[in-house]
Parts: C-alpha cells; sequence; structure tokens
C-alpha cells in the first residue's frame, strides 16, 4: 500500500513541532515568549493551510493568529 503524501508534508511538521515548543513554553509561563511562539507557529500553519488549500487551517490559525496579537496589544498599550 503506497500513501500518498501532501506537498510540503515537511513544513507541516516544522509548524508542529513550533506549536508544541509554544505550548511547552506556555507550561511554564515563558511570558511573553510563548506568544511570539504561538504567532510564529500558527503563521506556519496559515501558509500550509494556503498551500494544501485548506480553509479550515487558514480560518483557524489565523482567528489564534489576531487572538495573540491581540493580546499583545492590550499588554502594550
Amino acid at each position: 500500500m503506497v500513501v500518498e503524501q501532501k506537498p510540503y508534508q515537511w513544513l507541516s511538521w516544522v509548524a508542529t513541532v513550533c506549536l508544541l515548543g509554544a505550548a511547552l513554553l506556555a507550561a511554564f509561563n515563558v511570558y511573553p515568549l510563548y506568544i511570539w511562539a504561538f504567532i510564529i507557529s500558527n503563521s506556519l500553519w496559515i501558509l500550509v493551510g494556503v498551500l494544501w488549500r485548506e480553509k479550515s487551517l487558514v480560518v483557524m490559525n489565523a482567528g489564534l493568529t489576531i487572538i495573540y496579537v491581540a493580546g499583545l496589544f492590550k499588554d502594550y498599550l
């Protein structure tokens, strides 16, 4: 049985590792670094969603990115 891989599969793994790293930073409250790590990882997932033409990935991760950026603005304004 041959399993067909989606294009840019490597990028999804980079985004996944980055997202797990962000969760680890959040678990140990490494603020605000974990917010930036979430922004980077969710941005990578937006790119993956666009490349895969998966609207649900784009919408979910764009929404999360907007939430994280709004939180940063709230804290710094």
